[in-house]
C-alpha cells in the first residue's frame, strides 16, 4: 500500500470524493466533510484479498496503534490470515503506510478479532482468536511491557474446547479491575458448527492470568421459540450494572443485565436498538460521561436495505442506554456492508475502525477509519 495523504480544502474534498469508490486495489483514499473525515485505510490488494475486525490502543508517546487481521488465503472467516499493524502519530487523520507484524499465523486456519486494553498495571493487553478449525476457536491472549514493541508468549483464556467468537473491540476492563470477556460458543469440540449461539463471560479478577466462565448462560430460548444470539458485547452503567447487548435475528439487538460484574446475567431479552443480524459497539464518550451506540439503524428503512448491514448510524443515550438521541447517518449506500467496529477516542474525536466494503465485492474486505467530531454527534 501507499502511505496514506492528509487532503484539505474543498476542492481536495471533491477530488477524493470522486476516486473514493473507485480506487484501485491496496491504494488509500481520503475524503473530508462537516464533522467527519473517512479513510479507506486498509482496502484489498494482490494477496490480501481480506482486511478487517481491528482494534485501537494509545500508547504513551502519542501515537495511535491500530492492529487488524490481515487476510492473505481468502475472504472466507477460516481463511488464512495474520494480525498486522499500522501507527498514527496525529490522532487518526493519518497513518503509516505499511504493515508491521504482530501475530504470525500461528492457528491452524487463522488468527483473527482484535482486542486492545490498556490494562491498570500498566500493561497492554493483546486478546485475539486463534482458529484451528470449526469446532475450534478460542481466545489468547499477549502482553506488552514496552508499549507494544514486543508480546510475551500467546496465553489461552478459555480452556473447555470448542468454537467461540469473541468479537474485535469487546473486552473491558471494570472500575472494581475485573476483566470481562463476552462471547459466543458455537459448537463442543467434534460438534457441527451451529449459527446458534450461548452466550456467557468469561473473567479474570487477576490481571488476565485465570479466567472462569460466568454462572449464566443465554441460550436464545422462549415460550415462542429460540432466537438466535452472537457476539455479544457489553458496557458498564454509572451505578455498576453490566448492560450486554447481543446481536440477534429478532429486528433488534438483545439486552441481557447483570448486578454483579457478569457474574449471573438476566434472560436475554429485545431492545430497543432496532437493528439486523449484525454487531452493534456500545462504550461511554469520556467528555460527555454519555454512551455512544454505533449500529446498522433499521428503524426508518425502505424494503430494499432490510437485513442488510446498511445504513451505518451513531447515537447518545444521557440515561444510561434507556433511550436513544442525536442519531446521525455515517454511511447510507444500499450497496454498503458496514459492522465489525472498533471505538476510540482522541480529544474531541471519536475514531471509528470498521468494515466498510461492498455487497457484491467483499462486504467485510476493507477497513475504513472514520474520525468524528463530538460537536458533531452532538448537534441537532
Amino acid at each position: 500500500m501507499r502511505p496514506s495523504v492528509r487532503l484539505t480544502g474543498i476542492a481536495a474534498a471533491i477530488v477524493n470524493a470522486l476516486a473514493f469508490g473507485s480506487a484501485a486495489a491496496g491504494e488509500t483514499t481520503v475524503v473530508k466533510e462537516k464533522g467527519m473525515t473517512r479513510i479507506k485505510l486498509l482496502p484489498p490488494g494482490p494477496g490480501n484479498p481480506r482486511n478487517s475486525e481491528g482494534a485501537f490502543i494509545q500508547l504513551k508517546d502519542g501515537r495511535l496503534l491500530f492492529i487488524y487481521t490481515h487476510f492473505t488465503g481468502g475472504g472466507a472467516d477460516n481463511a488464512s490470515a495474520h494480525l498486522a499493524a499500522r501507527f498514527s502519530s496525529d490522532g487518526g487523520l493519518t497513518w503509516t503506510g505499511e504493515d508491521v507484524l504482530v501475530v504470525p499465523n500461528e492457528g491452524k486456519e487463522n488468527v483473527m478479532s482484535v482486542s486492545l486494553l490498556r490494562l491498570r498495571s500498566g500493561e497492554i493487553a493483546l486478546f485475539y482468536l486463534r482458529k484451528n478449525a470449526w469446532d475450534d476457536c478460542r481466545p489468547y491472549l499477549r502482553l506488552s511491557t514496552d508499549e507494544a514493541k514486543t508480546w510475551t508468549e500467546p496465553k489461552l483464556c478459555i480452556e473447555p474446547g470448542g468454537y467461540y467468537v469473541l468479537n474485535n473491540d469487546r473486552v473491558v476492563q471494570l472500575k472494581s479491575g475485573r476483566l470481562v470477556m463476552p462471547v459466543s460458543k458455537h459448537t463442543e469440540p467434534g460438534g457441527k458448527f451451529s449459527g446458534h449461539g450461548v452466550i456467557s463471560c468469561f473473567l479474570s479478577d487477576d490481571n488476565a492470568k485465570t479466567w472462569r466462565q460466568s454462572k449464566s448462560q443465554l441460550t436464545g430460548e422462549t415460550p415462542k421459540g429460540r432466537v438466535v444470539l452472537q457476539e455479544p458485547g457489553v458496557v458498564e452503567l454509572k451505578d455498576g450494572t453490566l448492560f450486554m447487548f447481543i446481536r440477534a435475528n429478532a429486528g433488534c439487538q438483545y439486552r441481557s443485565f447483570s448486578k454483579d460484574g457478569g457474574e449471573t446475567w438476566s434472560p436475554a431479552e429485545p431492545s430497543n436498538i432496532i437493528s439486523p443480524l449484525s454487531p452493534a459497539s456500545i462504550k461511554r464518550l469520556p467528555k460527555t460521561g454519555d454512551l455512544l451506540l454505533v449500529w446498522n439503524d433499521h428503524s426508518r428503512i425502505d424494503a430494499a436495505r432490510r437485513g442488510k448491514r446498511t445504513p451505518f448510524n451513531t447515537a447518545i443515550s444521557r440515561d444510561e442506554g434507556k433511550t436513544w438521541e442525536k442519531a446521525k447517518t455515517i454511511e447510507d449506500d444500499p450497496g454498503g456492508w458496514y459492522c465489525y467496529t472498533a471505538v476510540e477516542f482522541v480529544g474531541d474525536r471519536v475514531l471509528l475502525g470498521h468494515c466498510a466494503g461492498q455487497q457484491k465485492t467483499g462486504g467485510l474486505n476493507l477497513t475504513q477509519i472514520t474520525l468524528l467530531d463530538l460537536e458533531w454527534l452532538y448537534a441537532p
